[in-house]
């Protein structure tokens, strides 16, 4: 069993940077690639960002890629996803989740195991 808590998330400006942090509790952190996941009213949840057990693979979604940096720490049982240049479009609840899959299986939240509760962004224009 592992339990996850977002945090980080809140109202910027667009062209802002927020740090979202998503502490997980357990011995096996280290165990499972996570996933950063979103979902904007009214659409399905999109995949963001993927790091595997030891943090040295990661992938992006196109809409992300070059503006968000997504990175672990395995010591503190803590997986980051760092936003840069935020656009309006990226406005949404962000949930961390884990899974113990093949890493080539990142984008795909039917595969995930545990998800976290969700931390709200908000961007204005």
């Amino acid at each position: 069993q592992v339990q996850l808590g977002e945090s980080g998330g809140g109202l910027v400006q667009a062209g802002g940077s927020l740090r979202l942090s998503c502490a997980a509790s357990g011995r096996t952190f280290s165990s499972y690639h996570m996933g950063w996941f979103r979902q904007a009213p009214g659409k399905e949840r999109e995949f963001v960002a993927a790091v595997s057990r030891s943090g040295g693979g990661t992938n992006y979604a196109d809409s992300v890629k070059g503006r968000f940096t997504i990175s672990r720490d395995n010591a503190k049982n803590t997986v980051f996803l760092q936003m840069n240049s935020l656009k309006p479009e990226d406005t949404a609840v962000y949930y961390c989740a884990t899974t113990a899959h093949y890493y080539s299986y990142y984008e795909r939240a039917d595969l995930y195991d545990y998800w976290g509760q969700g931390t709200q962004v908000t961007v204005s224009s």
